[in-house]
Parts: C-alpha cells; structure tokens; sequence
C-alpha cells in the first residue's frame, strides 16, 4: 500500500479524492496507525494486506479486519467514500447540517443519515484531561421550545412552572481566547455549578459569572467577580459575553438547523458544537483530519443510539453511571500523572475499546 503525503483541501478536492476507495483506506490506516498497522483484535503488529478486499490478517490471532473495525464506522454498510463526505459536512458547518440533508447529498436515507452523524458526534468527544486556566467565564443557560409556540394542551402538559420548567439545562465555562467545556445538568444549585467549576478549572484561575447566587463560596478557590446583570453587561473586563456568544451559536444551530432536540441526545449536539469552537482557528482541512483522527476507540450501535434495549430508568442510570465514571477516570488521571496529551488520549481510546468489548460480550 503506497503511503499518500497531501491530504485534500476543499470539499470539491475531498469528494474526488475518496471516490476512490483505496485512497479512503490509505487515508484511515495511516492517521490510525502512523508507525504501523496493529491488530485491533490482539494488538499484534505482524499482518499482511490483502489488497483485492482492502482487509488485513493479522498472523497471530489468524483473524481479519478492515480499517473500519474497531471504530465508528465499524459494522457500516455504508462505504468510507460517504462517511468520508459525511464528516467532511458536518465538522465545517458552522450551525450543522441536518440528517435530510445528508441524506439527499449522499443518495442515504434519512435514518441512515441521523445514525451516520451520531456516531461522527461521538467522534468529535474530545474528553479532554486539561483543565481551563487563564480568564474563565461561566454561565447556564436553558435549551427548549418557548412556551408560547407550544399548542395549548401540551403547554398544559410540559410547563408546569416558571423559567427553565420544562427544559434541560446546561452549564458552560469558557477559557477567553481558548476553548469551551459544556455539560447537560440536573439543576443549577450550588452544589452541582460549583462541583462542576472545580472539576474543570484550575485553581486561581480568574473566574467571570453573573450575579446567580450558586457561585457564592468560590471565592477562596478563584478570583472571582460577577456582573449583575440588572445593571450592567460589562464592567471593565468583567463580563460573559464570550460564553454567552457561544450559547447563541449553539441556539442558532438547534432552533435553525435541527429543530427539535431530544433531551435523551442533547449531549450529543453539545459535543457537536464545542468540537467546532474550540476549532475555530484550524481551517476545514484540518478539522476534517481531525475527526478522521479520532473515530478509532469509540463505538455506538443503534440499540444504544435509541434506547431500545434499555427502560427508561435503566437509559438515565447508565448515562449518568458512565459519565461519573468517565469524571472519576480524568480525575484521578489528572492527579496521577504528567504525560504528554497524546499518550493520555491514547489510554482513554483503550479505556473506551474495552469498555465497548465488555458491553459486547454481554
């Protein structure tokens, strides 16, 4: 297999460049494995390529394998000249690009399309072990249809109360001039916003947020200021406009592009959107390479996109279950050692590869 130095630049360069198939494969396996080909199966590094099927067997396990396995893209019927054009799409659209359009642009069904672009979101997760330092602006913010677009009787069902009744609420903090970490929570109490600030930001890090009574006591841990927002937007450098920019583009993509969200995948469209700004600065080319860098390790079947073998107790325990433990991994990881990102992001990829295969086996 002939290994390719230059990597397409525009969208138009991109599709004639992956129309052909060998080129996909040399593409993936090169960002995949750059010192090598290894078994996703035993690791072992001894294989050889069957160039007629595009597919690798491995002489230690005697098994084979494609460039697909052990990624997103794993059991897909859809060929990598469409998943290439796919992650192309969504990573460069600045407010999303809905699954009917994929699909009308791919020649893919629609359900095809929204199963193609929650696994490229499960890609774009960065997961990251560094925490915000520097200027650090905080704020919420609510995500849900505006009551007064509601017909009257599911108003009288889904609002039964003020503000955020009814809606999903999700916390941001964002690094001025750098990038932005945002999670769906519970609720926005002292107990859950603070938890979440020292989670994510560096002790004595300069800490901007309104006036919300829930950021009291972080004052011993941070520089913290707030602007009340009932007299002002900006004092002097105090201000959120930053995370509040962010939360327009967010909006902007849900309420223009997607239009409906589910609150069951709304994480999802948070990863979507953060990956996108946090980078903002990289051109298409290297935000395509990016993402096309990050599928391998990671793993989504339909059940689990859809909640169909689970309760919905069952959906909500296992949510919270792997993102607590996902926290509590990065956590102690921080803690305990001082290794260079890509190693760390290397660990957290086998982490994720035999969490899925113990899901598998079940």
């Amino acid at each position: 297999m002939t290994k390719q130095t230059t990597f397409p630049k525009t969208l138009q360069q991109a599709i004639l460049y992956f129309s052909d198939a060998d080129n996909c494969t040399t593409f993936l396996s090169q960002l995949r494995w750059p010192d090598g080909v290894i078994c996703p199966n035993c690791d072992g590094d001894k294989v050889s390529y069957l160039s007629t099927r595009r597919v690798w067997k491995c002489k230690g396990c005697k098994k084979q394998f494609s460039v697909k396995v052990g990624t997103v893209m794993e059991d897909s019927p859809i060929g990598l000249d469409k998943w290439m054009a796919a992650i192309w799409l969504i990573v460069n659209a600045k407010n999303g690009i809905s699954s009917h359009e994929v699909a009308r642009a791919l020649g893919v069904t629609q359900k095809s399309g929204w199963f193609l672009l929650h696994r490229i979101r499960l890609a774009m997760q960065t997961g990251t072990f560094k925490k915000l330092s520097g200027t650090i602006e905080a704020d919420e913010t609510v995500i849900g249809g505006a009551s007064r677009f509601m017909h009257k009787d599911k108003r009288a069902k889904k609002i039964t109360g003020t503000g955020a009744s009814g809606k999903v609420l999700v916390m941001g903090l964002l690094e001025r001039h750098g990038e932005v970490v945002c999670k769906v929570v519970p609720n926005t109490s002292q107990e859950v916003l603070q938890r979440e600030v020292r989670r994510n930001v560096e002790q004595g890090a300069n800490l901007m947020t309104d006036g919300w009574q829930a950021y009291t006591g972080l004052s011993g841990e941070y520089v913290h200021e707030f602007v009340n927002h009932a007299e002002t937007y900006v004092r002097g450098n105090v201000h959120t406009n930053g995370i509040e920019n962010f939360w327009c583009l967010l909006k902007r993509s849900i309420k223009g592009t997607y239009v409906s969200v589910e609150p069951f995948h709304l994480f999802r469209y948070l990863d979507e959107q953060s990956f996108r700004f946090n980078n903002r600065k990289a051109n298409d080319a290297e935000r395509f390479v990016e993402v096309a860098g990050m599928v391998a390790g990671k793993r989504l079947t339909y059940a689990e996109l859809t909640g169909k073998n689970l309760t919905d107790e069952e959906s909500r325990t296992e949510t919270e279950t792997n993102s607590e433990e996902f926290e509590r991994f990065r956590d102690l990881t921080r803690k305990l050692i001082a290794v260079p990102k890509k190693e760390i992001d290397r660990e957290a990829a086998k982490y994720e590869r035999k969490k899925a295969k113990a899901k598998a086996s079940k």
